[in-house]
């Protein structure tokens, strides 16, 4: 199938996200301690991400998203999520990728950054992945500054690594505010 679209097999069910949604649920339902090592892994482009599960409110399916006039480029617009207005991010965006369109797979991760809920647009999400502090890594030492700053540390899991994402430094201080809606 090169047309790059997805096959329908591939499409994100309500199921797929009910059952991490759940997985989210119970596992913040418990103690601090168990969120420790805890992250929602998502993919963007041919790399996985992870960020921690305590950030996590829940997974959402692409829906409708109002453009805001006067926004940065990664910011999409706005959803509505059962009467509350949210900011959505498209994180290939936030990280000059290359941008695409959004298909079945496409999902909203929403996530609580400073004292605001915010989506992330990702390409799709993978599971919630148990990653011990010695299997993680510090970031790579780059020229860019800039990037570095939302990179926690690189999670090996197998053979594969996994750029796990710093929460908080999704958004600059001045942007959270900015995002802030009343």
């Amino acid at each position: 199938m090169s047309s790059g679209q997805p096959s329908p097999q591939n499409k994100v069910t309500a199921a797929e996200l009910n059952k991490l949604n759940e997985s989210i649920e119970q596992i913040t339902a418990e103690n601090e301690d168990t969120l420790k090592n805890m992250y929602l892994t998502f993919r963007l482009g041919k790399e996985d991400y992870g960020i921690e599960i305590r950030y996590v409110t829940e997974i959402v399916g692409m829906q409708k998203i109002t453009e805001v006039p006067d926004m940065p480029g990664f910011v999409k617009g706005v959803v509505n999520l059962r009467g509350q207005v949210i900011p959505v991010l498209d994180m290939r965006l936030r990280f000059n990728m290359e941008p695409r369109a959004y298909d079945e797979r496409t999902c909203i991760v929403v996530v609580n950054i400073g004292n605001s809920q915010v989506g992330l647009v990702v390409d799709t999400v993978n599971e919630v992945r148990n990653i011990d502090d010695e299997q993680i890594s510090p970031p790579p030492k780059t020229g860019n500054a800039a990037s570095a700053q939302y990179i926690q540390g690189m999670g090996k899991v197998g053979e594969d690594v996994i750029i796990l994402l710093e929460g908080q430094r999704l958004l600059h201080e001045n942007e959270t505010a900015a995002f802030t809606i009343e």
